[in-house]
């Protein structure tokens, strides 16, 4: 699988390449006084078209409308003077990461007391013929600000518009407009979809409360109880991948992590209830499944639908961000809800669109802030010609966005999290310098930990079972050859993405010669028959580098992912040595914003080895507690296998059994859920229930 991209073709651009071209030009944005880069690739251009000031943005007259208009958004949106209305509503018509960027654009003119004039511009849009994408952005920027540029009778012909993007926002609009019930269809255009059901439900729900077209949604949202009397209500969010499924698709250790932080915060004294917001597919909601589901004592489950069948990733999320914030409102805004704070995880427009739901509600949002893809930009994207199309293109642009949206995010917080050790730290104060502001919200770190594992009497059988299942034949692609039971092994676990790097461990293992010495396992990936188009190009990477070596496939295992209490069970039974010999757990990522997978492997007692990059030495010590590897190159990363494989059985034993204990002392999930709630309640005290734009919200239209 291609890392790289196109290379300088001569020295100048060579030299840029050894710089962090948008770390630079952030800089020179917050102080222009700073000296912008200089560079004429793709990434150079387009950093200086967003961040350059005056004439320094000349480089953005050679790129494309959408690129100058992302850009001059995204500018406005951080100056927080958008400028007039009018002008904003003429973006509407551009592709989704354009209209995210209008999004908070037109946020900061409606703040700015723009309110009729944002109305009257929408209208002068809105009365003329329009293609359906347009129509649906201006409908949704009305609703989430509630302005009514269009009275009920005027929208109820786009309700019923073959084209179901601009179909469902008018469906959100109609349901907070005066009469709005009046117009609003008493069946769905698309009888059979499951989506248009439920929405069709939630809209007459909130236009006309206990209508018999809102008992749908009703039902589905039955099982949370009213809010209790006294306590926090905390809502946290994955809205990537799937709870449940960890290391499937886009599933990776946050599912562990928000699930068994949900759990330890519900246990808690401040905390009355935890709400997790996740997304909801169509395949769950045609299987009739609730959009409130208890997953513990005190912990909830909220579920918001997503249209269409395709998992929301970075780069699909800012299509669906005006309907999840929509149905982030509608969910959070429940008598059983009404979190007293909401925790966003990851730079998306997902969780943009969770910190919008916040705002409607008038809950506190906390955000925690990683240089996540800052730190990776100059490696990941230099040299891409100005001119370039296709992939490496494309993911330069979702990053780009992405580091806006972090901005966005940071600008809503009314308190930020950091990863531990690097609060205000030289590397998130390089790529967040707006954090040196005087008007920059609270920066705390507090500790990460993973849920304790309580052993129970079915675990015994259970090792048994995976032992066999993965000694069962090297002539499996998931089999191991039983002739090789007492070489070393080496355990590998997380989702299958580049960004993990599995591709790159196989060729470390193959060039290195420890494939002759040592087996292999992976597990990750949703299973074959459901990967999808990511999972299916590591497999492939996987298997090109295979293909001629059939002694090595006998020593290679790949497994799909398995739940976390198996991964504990099997991490167990290896580190115990009773069935395998010493076996090794391996994270070949090209980064870890911290890496719970190693924390779990290290608990579970065996030697782990992680990435120098990232959050991973934050709590290894090479050489005491675990081992660090550089993963940026194949040659480096078989250097380092090479020697952590090298070591004495005694070594490794004494290093596992520190790295067990550091875990155990400081790693806890339930000190990880002590230090948040006191975060929260701290915020709670100083910060009232309020909305960040546009003051108080008006009070429901009545009926009638």
């Amino acid at each position: 699988m291609a890392r790289e991209t196109c290379s300088p073709s001569d020295p100048a651009r060579a030299a840029a390449a050894q710089r962090d071209v948008v770390a630079e030009c952030r800089r020179h944005w917050w102080d222009p006084g700073a000296p912008l880069p200089a560079g004429d690739d793709l990434l150079s251009v387009l950093a200086r078209a967003e961040y350059g000031h005056g004439a320094a943005r000349r480089a953005a007259d050679g790129l494309g409308a959408d690129d100058r208009s992302a850009a001059a958004l995204r500018r406005a949106a951080r100056l927080g003077a958008p400028g007039s209305p009018y002008g904003l509503v003429t973006a509407a018509g551009g592709p989704a990461a354009v209209r995210s960027a209008l999004a908070e654009a037109w946020a900061e003119s409606v703040a700015a007391g723009h309110r009729d004039r944002a109305t009257a511009a929408l209208r002068s849009r809105l009365v003329l013929p329009l293609p359906a994408a347009e129509a649906g952005c201006l409908l949704d920027l009305a609703d989430s600000h509630r302005l009514r540029p269009l009275s009920a009778a005027e929208c109820a012909a786009r309700a019923r518009s073959g084209d179901p993007q601009e179909r469902h926002a008018a469906l959100r609009y109609l349901s907070g407009v005066p009469d709005g019930w009046r117009v609003l269809p008493a069946r769905p255009f698309a009888a059979a979809d499951p989506y248009e059901q439920i929405l069709l439900s939630a809209a007459w729900e909130r236009a006309d409360p206990g209508s018999a077209v809102g008992a749908r949604f009703r039902r589905a949202v039955r099982g949370l109880p009213s809010r209790p009397a006294t306590g926090l209500v905390v809502a946290q969010s994955m809205l990537t991948g799937r709870l449940r499924e960890p290391g499937a698709g886009l599933s990776g250790g946050m599912s562990v992590l928000v699930a068994g932080l949900g759990a330890a915060m519900a246990a808690t004294a401040d905390v009355a209830r935890v709400l997790t917001v996740v997304l909801m597919d169509v395949a769950e909601l045609r299987h009739g499944q609730p959009l409130v589901e208890q997953l513990g004592t005190g912990h909830w489950v909220v579920k918001i639908p997503v249209y269409g069948g395709d998992p929301v990733d970075p780069a699909s999320a800012p299509h669906h961000r005006p309907s999840v914030a929509w149905w982030a409102a509608r969910l959070l805004g429940l008598p059983g809800a009404g979190p007293d704070v909401v925790h966003a995880r990851f730079a998306d427009d997902s969780s943009l669109a969770l910190a919008d739901a916040a705002r409607r509600c008038g809950s506190r949002f906390v955000y925690t802030v990683t240089p996540d893809p800052h730190r990776v930009m100059a490696d990941r994207h230099r040299g891409v010609p100005p001119a370039a199309h296709g992939e490496p293109a494309s993911a330069l642009r979702l990053d780009l966005h992405r580091i806006f949206l972090g901005d966005r995010l940071v600008d809503r917080a009314d308190l930020l999290l950091a990863i531990p050790g690097r609060p205000g730290g030289p590397e998130l104060s390089a790529h967040f310098p707006v954090l040196a502001g005087d008007g920059a919200p609270r920066l705390v770190s507090h500790p990460e930990g993973i849920p304790a594992f309580t052993p129970r009497s079915g675990d015994e059988r259970d090792a048994r079972a995976l032992i066999r299942r993965l000694f069962r034949g090297g002539e499996h692609p998931d089999g191991l050859d039983p002739a090789a039971r007492r070489m070393r092994l080496i355990l590998s676990v997380g989702r299958l993405h580049p960004v993990k790097q599995q591709d790159r461990l196989v060729e470390a293992w193959l060039d290195s010669g420890l494939y002759r010495v040592t087996t292999l396992l992976l597990v990750g990936g949703s299973p074959a028959v459901a990967s999808t188009p990511v999972e299916r190009e590591m497999r492939d990477a996987i298997d090109k580098l295979l293909a001629d070596r059939p002694d090595a496939r006998r020593h290679l295992a790949r497994w799909p992912a398995l739940p976390n209490r198996q991964i504990r069970v099997l991490e167990s039974a290896l580190a115990s040595g009773r069935w395998t010999g010493r076996a090794v757990y391996v994270c070949p990522s090209a980064k870890e914003e911290f890496g719970l997978a190693v924390l779990e492997a290290m608990d579970s007692g065996l030697p782990a080895a992680g990435p120098r990059r990232g959050g991973v030495p934050h709590y290894v010590r090479h050489g005491v507690n675990g081992f660090l590897l550089s993963t940026d190159s194949t040659p480096a990363l078989a250097e380092g296998l090479a020697a952590v494989l090298g070591e004495q059985d005694g070594e490794l034993g004494r290093i596992a059994l520190e790295g067990r204990r550091s875990v155990g002392a400081r790693f806890s999930a339930s000190a990880m859920a002590e230090a948040l709630v006191a975060e929260y309640r701290k915020l709670t005290d100083a910060v009232p229930r309020r909305r960040r734009n546009g003051g108080s919200a008006p009070p429901p239209y009545p009926r009638g």
